[in-house]
Formats: C-alpha cells, structure tokens, sequence
C-alpha cells in the first residue's frame, strides 16, 4: 500500500437533521411540533457536502477523506446516509434521545472533540441550521480551536500546496475575499452551489459505508439545556385585505388603522 501523499487534506462536515424547508411549520403548546413531520438534512449542510465533494472532483489527489458527522436522535442516521450517497466516505453519529433539544454551544463543544479525534484540516459546515436560525456554532467552534474562519462563503478555492483556502463572501454592498492557512472552518451560504440528487447506484453503496455510532459520554458532552425557553406561539392570522376606490379611501382606511 502506498504512503498517504503529505499535501493530502481532511475534510469535516457537520450536518443536522431538521423539519423539512417544505413543511409548514405548526406550533404546540411546548414549541415546534416535530412529531409526526418530515425530516431531511439541513439545507445549508447539503450545500457544504456538495462543495466538500466538489473540491475533490477538482482534484483527486487532493482530498484523502471526507468524514460527516451528526448529533441527534436515531433517525439522524438517516441524513447521514444521504451525505454518504452523495459522497462522503464515512459517517459518525452522536446519538441522542428523542426529545433532547441540543443547544449550539453544547454542539460546538461536541465538534470540539471530534476535531480532536479526526484532526481535519477544514471544518465545513452550513451557515445556520433552518429550525433554530442561531447561526453560531461556526464561529464557535473556530474560537474554541483557535482556527481562522470565513462565514457565508459564496465561492472557495482551495490550493493543497500551500495549504491554504480562498473564501468569497457577500457582504452588503459587494464581495469580501478572505485567504487563510488551513486548518479552518467555513460555513456556506446558498449561492455556493446546488446540491446534487444522491443516485440509486450511490444509495446502495452508502449503505456499505462506515457508520461509527457513539453516546455524548464518549465524548464526554453535556448537553444539559442552559436556555429556557418562556413562551412559544404562532404568530397572529393574517386578516383578508379590502379593495378601494381612491387614495383617499386609501388614506381615509390607513387613518382608522392607526398607521399615518
């Protein structure tokens, strides 16, 4: 067996599953209802499978692994089997009951220590998972392991050689490029790319792949809730709106409305 070449990298991609985009979301008296709802992979973290496989059809002799891996209940297992058909080489699962709700700096703190184990060169994961919106365990995690990070990546470069990756960001008004030295972490934003459908051939074989399974005592995680959550609720119905005949009836309804 060949020696792995020196300028090969390790890639790692966090995915979680969530309520999927299409559904429409229902409020219960303790929050979100996500019994009984349809479930896929985050799409920000679809978007940073596609592009970790990208970078690897770019140049075969540049990525040697990529590893995804999953905090949550058993069905989690699912959506790590979707990023294994659509390329990945192997999966890790954090399994945990069903209704434990995992806050974003337990998670960091989790990929903390899988850093640790798997010693990637680039964490890549999406920019925020769609049922939380929190946004914060990429800049999180770079803290907690001292990386450079760039956020809401539009485009990336990356040169094995230098070992060193090139990231494009929107910012308002224009581009921002960033330049780092790896390792580092980056979090996608939606026009990366568009993520590929997994086809049967990929499906079957993903079955095959590895899937390691370990408990948060493994990793020594706590995920114990630091947040409280006071009060859930659907937001008010929208009213039917009303057709008039003028502006001033325009003005006239807008003044009884309490807004001009």
């Amino acid at each position: 067996m060949r020696p792995t070449p020196p300028s090969w990298l390790k890639l790692l991609v966090p995915v979680k599953r969530t309520v999927d985009y299409a559904v429409k979301i229902r409020v219960g008296p303790k929050g979100v209802e996500t019994k009984g709802v349809k479930h896929s992979m985050n799409p920000f973290d679809e978007i940073a499978i596609e592009e970790a496989v990208r970078l690897r059809e770019k140049d075969k002799k540049a990525i040697e692994k990529i590893t995804v891996v999953s905090i949550g209940p058993a069905k989690a297992s699912e959506v790590l089997r979707t990023a294994l058909a659509m390329g990945a080489d192997e999966a890790i699962h954090i399994e945990t009951a069903e209704d434990d709700v995992v806050e974003p700096l337990a998670v960091a703190r989790t990929l903390k220590e899988i850093v640790g184990r798997e010693q990637p060169d680039i964490v890549i994961m999406g920019k925020q998972a769609i049922d939380d919106d929190s946004s914060q365990v990429g800049g999180m995690l770079a803290g907690m392991l001292s990386w450079p990070q760039a956020n809401f990546a539009s485009k990336v470069d990356l040169d094995v050689a230098a070992k060193t990756v090139t990231v494009s960001r929107e910012i308002d008004g224009g581009l921002e490029t960033l330049k780092m030295s790896l390792p580092a972490v980056i979090t996608t934003d939606l026009r990366l790319n568009q993520p590929r459908y997994a086809s049967l051939p990929n499906i079957m074989k993903a079955k095959k792949k590895p899937l390691q399974k370990l408990k948060p005592s493994d990793l020594g995680a706590d995920f114990a809730p630091r947040l409280e959550s006071v009060n859930v609720e659907a937001p008010p119905a929208r009213q039917g709106g009303a057709k008039v005949e003028s502006v001033d009836e325009v003005v006239s309804k807008m003044k009884e409305a309490g807004v001009l």
